[in-house]
Parts: structure tokens; sequence; C-alpha cells
């Protein structure tokens, strides 16, 4: 039997057939039918049939055994007991005392990220920790204080643009980030065979780079290139005065602090030359259209939300803003934006962490602050800790310490696929379901379509053994603790003002029948556009999707001038003069050269996706995949050679692994992906060479993370290398740091 579905491992959600035979999913191909994506998917997408399959992966609760080791219990017993815990924790220390973390995967489901954000606020705590810090968070508050909001992201219109500039993003090899197109190379390609350029600004000659123009940059020096660009616009009258005196208010500062930063002063921060400053800046200006698009490496640096905003402001200054072929805003079938300002969760610094005062980004705080938040006393310290499709043992920098905190708990909880480093630490764990085995619609990506679409899939198979889907989950934990997660539900639709919390209190009861599919259809009914209370006749409704199982396309591409409805500033117009922008443009302004010396960038790879993808065949072995990339130049002065295994020191720590010599990289940059460092717990992946986790040199204290977002500095990180005379089975070691 053949089943259509999409995969829910990154943004595309590319389309596949599911073949299943006698209840088991047997194998997994494009979906030649799939509207959007037509037949494409990447490698790590058909993989996953061995992660469904996989006999590593946890089946039924578990509980630890005083020796450390784990025994199977029935699922009663296992929400018995943490409920019991749970309860006895906030008796004595409050809800505020219990935290969650969240992995990647919670935020390509219809409901994981909702139901434990829910489950958070329900118990009156602010311990809500997700991999946003490693990733996103600083994209968020760049687009609250231009926008309004931090869920309005603009989206490079890669489908009309004459000119694409991508700071930090290979969508070769993450297949797109924040913007969901099907077949990215297409697309690109599809850029340059009209005409256009696509220009990759990267530390890396990144694959992506390697297929169009790449400026190579100084890591971390993205800001410096970007108000360079700004410069030369403000300078030669090359900017679009209509755009800006309609859309936005406070140019004036900006235009004052670019104009201290001519090209030269740019190329001798950020190491791409003067003229090619000018040549791009006059190239973005001239194009017909043209986009300035960042992604993961532009949001890791020292300074990443100015980075991000000075990325939005090219394009404001152009003219480029929500127009076609510029920088777009979707407008999806459910307005997950407007439905999370009316719920109150598109937030921004309404409250700040009890370790190190770091702001709450859409109610999270940054994920390195577990481990301090675990071992500093005081009132909400965290002492319960639910860790759900994720491990942040080796995800989250400050790896170690987090390691050293894990057993401070009073209690912890895994919730996933695998018992995983983080997870072995564990008192109790609880397996969840795979995305083949629920039914979804992918809410949050919604915002990020070029092609507007909508898509529900049927579970593909049952759950194998006793796994749950992560909702039902949390729902049952929920409830021994006496609440329904969605009691709060009805503020997505009337708001936070006295009318949704009066609804919030009438529909408690109602609450505990809330499921995904319930909530969506009405969604759907009721339209982006709809009155919040009725429904529409002849519109989208998950009947209309499921007669439909490759999707609907709702038009061909994103809708232009919509910028006023989008934005949340009560005057309609972005905000180019927020004062922390404008104190961290001086701040970089006044700031001294960097030292000299090697810095440390991430990688990522097309067949390696983060730690839970690694317990597959192809990715358990790392002395076959995971290498530290160096300049030839750089190895042959420490005397490197191509193999070799090296250590690579931070101030944090340091680790061991191969070498692999590229002319890709700049001089002075290493590159070392993440992901690794498989160590105990229960899959395979852990007993072969496991590789080295990166985030043990990576630092995490709350005073190396950035002050406006709480984003980990994963991307420049100084460090120093040396050949490491030992034979290559030492492969993954973390060693600490010399003195």
């Amino acid at each position: 039997m053949e089943r259509a579905t999409y995969c829910r491992i990154c943004e595309p959600t590319c389309g596949l057939i599911a073949t299943v035979e006698d209840g088991k999913l047997i194998g997994l191909r494009p979906d030649k039918d799939h509207p959007v994506t037509r037949g494409f998917s990447c490698p790590k997408g058909i993989e996953f049939v061995h992660v469904q399959n996989d006999p590593d992966r946890l089946l039924h609760p578990q509980r630890r055994r005083p020796d450390g080791t784990f025994e199977r219990i029935t699922w009663e017993t296992a929400l018995r007991e943490i409920g019991e815990r749970l309860r006895d924790i906030r008796a004595r220390h409050g809800g505020a005392s219990i935290g969650w973390y969240a992995g990647n995967p919670s935020a390509f489901s219809h409901s994981h990220a909702i139901w434990s954000a829910a489950f958070v606020r329900g118990l009156g705590s602010r311990h809500l920790y997700t991999a946003n810090t490693q990733d996103t968070s600083s994209r968020f508050v760049a687009s609250a204080l231009l926008y309004g909001s931090p869920t309005i992201f603009p989206l490079p219109d890669l489908l009309r643009t004459d000119f694409l500039l991508m700071v930090g993003a290979n969508p070769l090899v993450s297949r797109g980030s924040i913007v969901a197109a099907g077949n990215l190379r297409e697309k690109l390609t599809g850029i340059v065979q009209r005409g256009g350029r696509v220009v990759v600004v990267d530390p890396r000659r990144t694959e992506t780079a390697r297929a169009f123009e790449h400026v190579a940059v100084r890591p971390d020096a993205d800001a410096w290139l970007l108000l360079g660009m700004l410069h030369v616009l403000f300078a030669e009258g090359l900017t679009d005065e209509a755009a800006i005196a309609r859309q936005t208010r406070g140019i004036d500062g900006l235009r004052a602090l670019a104009l201290t930063c001519p090209p030269e002063t740019a190329a001798a921060r950020c190491g791409v030359p003067a003229e090619r400053i000018v040549e791009l800046a006059r190239a973005f200006a001239g194009a017909p259209s043209a986009t300035a698009y960042g992604r993961t490496g532009a949001c890791l640096g020292t300074r990443p939300t100015l980075v991000n905003v000075l990325l939005d402001a090219l394009n404001v200054v152009t003219g480029n803003l929500d127009r076609p072929g510029g920088s777009v805003f979707a407008r999806p079938p459910i307005d997950f934006s407007a439905l999370a300002h009316r719920g109150g969760i598109a937030t921004y610094d309404t409250y700040r962490s009890r370790v190190g005062g770091l702001p709450e980004v859409i109610g999270q705080l940054p994920a390195p602050l577990m481990a301090p938040e675990i071992t500093t006393p005081g009132p909400g310290q965290l002492r319960a800790l639910i860790v759900s499709a994720g491990n942040p043992v080796l995800s989250v920098p400050g790896s170690r310490e987090l390691e050293a905190a894990l057993p401070h708990l009073e209690l912890q909880v895994g919730i996933d696929l695998y018992v995983n480093e983080t997870h072995k630490h564990a008192d109790y764990l609880l397996p969840a379901a795979t995305f083949y085995e629920r039914d979804d619609l992918p809410l949050p990506l919604q915002e990020i379509q070029l092609t507007p679409f909508v898509q529900w899939t049927e579970a593909v198979v049952p759950p194998r053994g006793e796994a749950r889907p992560d909702w039902q989950i949390i729902e049952a934990l929920a409830r021994e603790l006496g609440f329904a997660p969605l009691s709060g539900a009805a503020r997505f639709l009337a708001g936070d003002g006295l009318l949704g919390r009066a609804l919030t209190r009438a529909a408690a009861p109602l609450a505990r029948r809330v499921t995904p599919q319930r909530a969506i259809d009405a969604l759907l009914r009721a339209g982006r556009d709809g009155d919040r209370f009725g429904l529409r006749r002849g519109g989208l409704s998950l009947a209309a999707l499921r007669a439909k199982p490759h999707g609907v396309v709702l038009a061909d591409t994103v809708e232009t001038g919509v910028l006023r409805r989008r934005l949340t500033h009560r005057d309609k117009r972005v905000h180019l003069d927020d004062p922390r922008i404008t104190a961290e443009l001086a701040d970089l302004l006044a700031s001294p050269p960097p030292d000299d010396g090697l810095l440390m960038i991430g990688r990522r790879e097309v067949r390696s996706h983060n730690s839970w993808m690694h317990n597959t065949p192809k990715h358990r072995d790392a002395t076959r995949r995971q290498r530290a990339q160096l300049n030839r130049a750089d190895a042959d002065a420490a005397g490197i050679a191509d193999g070799d295994v090296v250590r690579v020191v931070s101030a944090t720590g340091a680790i061991e692994l191969p070498a692999e010599l590229t002319d890709d990289l700049a001089p002075g940059v290493v590159s070392v992906p993440h992901g690794w460092g498989h160590e105990g717990g229960g899959w395979t992946v852990a007993n072969a060479a496991g590789g080295a986790n990166v985030n043990a040199i990576t630092p995490g204290a709350p005073e190396t993370l950035e002050r406006l977002s709480g984003m980990t500095h994963l991307n420049g990180v100084p460090v120093r290398i040396e050949r490491v005379d030992v034979p290559a089975p030492v492969v993954g070691d973390e060693v600490a740091a010399p003195a």
C-alpha cells in the first residue's frame, strides 16, 4: 500500500510516497505529484525509514533503577509516578521550578511546540527552553524590533528576484531555512537563467557558493560588510527615498551611522575588498529587483540581531521590501503570527531570566541558561526538567556544564525516539511516535512558504511498541497536575483582553476535549480574514484536505502590498530607530579590531542532521564523517597533514578529530560540524566512533550570550589547532583545555 505524506526533518517538508506492508514502513520515495516539491527530496528524507524501523528506538516507558540502568514499566505507572513527583515539587517549590526543553523536531509538528509551551504556562513557569538560541532567536528579535512582532519573517522572493544576496546560508545543503520553496537548486539556478545573480557571502566556499558567486568574509564580520554596503547606498544616492518615507521611521540615525563606515573601513574589518563592497551595493540597488537574505550563519556571531536588522535595512532602503522580487511576507491560510499575537505568545522581553538577566523571545529563554538555573539557589530555581525531542547535552553550548548539572535535578523526564546522551540521565523515559506515526499539518511553517500551500497527512503507520504522539503525552502529564494545557486556547481566537480571559475560564472544561485535528479544522474553516467566531461555507477544512492528500496550492506566488497588514507597530511603519539597535551600531563602530588568530565556524552536511539522524547505518561511524576542515596554509604552518588527528582548543575546552585540508576555507578559518560526540545512552552510534562534541568548546556562560536575543556564539569562536601524535582511533575524545 502506498500513501502520500511529507517529510518533517526541515522546512521544505518535501512530499513523499510511503510504502507500507503489514503496518510497517518499508520505503520512502519523492512524490512526483506533490504540487510544490514535484518529485524532489534530499537523502535525509529517504533515509528516515531507518529511523522509523531502528531496533534501538525507545518503544516502552522506562524507569531508572538505583544502579543507573532502566527497567520497563507501564504507561499507567510512569504517568502516576511522574505526576506524584511533579506535584510534590510544585507543592514545595512552586510551579515556577518546573521546566521544559523542546528540541528542533518540535517545530515541525502541528502540536508539540504549542502543547509544551502551554504546559509551562499552565504551571506559571518561565523555564521554557528550545533549540532557537542555537539557530533563530536573533532573527525573531530583529523582526520584533523592526516590525513589532517576532513571528513576522520577510522571505526572499526567489521565484521573481533578479539579485539574491545570501549571508550565512547554504540552501543546497540545508534545503532552505525560514523559507520553503521546494527544490532550491532549481529556484536559484532559475534566477541566473533569467539574467540575475546569486551571491553567497560566507567564510567557507560552501556547496551553494561553489555553484554561484562567492564572497569570502571574515567570520563574525557580516555586520561590517552590510554597513559598508549601506554607506555606498546612502553616499551615492542609490536609496529609494519614496519607499523609505512610505514604509519606515527613523532613517536619519541609520543613515548617519552608516556614513561613518566607508567601504575601506568595512573592508579592513570584514576581509572583503572595498571595491567589491562598492560593486555589490551598486548592483543590488541597480537590479530591477533584489533581496538580501541571511540564515543560520548570520545568526550565530557576537552581534546576530544587528546583522539581521542590517539585512532587512538593505531591502528597505532600496525599495525592495514588500514588492515582487524583493523580500515578501506570507499570508497563509492559518495566520499563525496573528494567532500567536492574540494568544500572547508573540512576545519579546516581557520578562528576563533569573540567571543572567536575558530577555525571553516568544516565551523562551536561552538554552545555555539551563545549567546555571539548575545549580543557582533561589526562588524559581529549576528543579524538574522535561526534555522532548532533544539532546541538549550535545546540542547546547557549554554542554559539559549542563551534563554536570543534570544530576542536581529532583526529576528529569525524557520524551523521545532514543535514549540519547541527555536522556541517559533521566529518571523516566517516555516513547514518542515518529512523524510517520501521527497525523500532521506544518502549522508554524505556513509563515515561510513562497508558494502558499497546505497539506494534511494522516499517520502512515501505527506507532511502534507503546509510542504515543507528543501532544498526547503532554496532555496526560498536565492532567496529572490538574489542568488542561489548552485551557487558554480561547485567547488564540479572542485575544488577551477581558474577553479572552473570560473565554479562557469558560473554555477550561472543554479544553480537555481539544485535539490538534479539531483546532486545525476550526482554524481552516474560519480562514485568515474571516470572522474569528464563525465558519465560512465552502472554505478549507480537514475534509477538503483529506480529499487531496498531495496538498492544495492556494496561489502561485506570495502576494505583495501587505506590509501594513503584517506590521504590528501602532504606526504601521518599519522602525529603523530602535535605541537598542542604534546602541549596537554605535558599539560596533567603536569596537577595536579583533586579535589575529584562527576562528572556528560550524558546518552543515547533506547526509547529517543534528544528532538524532546519526544512528542510521550510513552515519554511525564518525571517523568516516566528521572532520575539522582547515585551510592548507594554516595546516602547513601547524605541521598538519590531511587525515592527521588534530586538537582544536578554545577558551572553554578542547576536542580531537581528524583534519581535512581544503581550499574552500579562507586562511584563519577552521570548520567543525555539529551534532557529534555520542557517548553512552541506548543507541548503537554511542558505542561506535561517535565523534567530537563541538559544543564542548563553544562558550555557553550567561555573559557570552548576545544581550538582545540570548543567542549563543557559535561562529567566529577563537581557537588554536595542534597536531596530536596519537593513532586515529582516539577520534572524538574531549580533553581539558591546556592552562
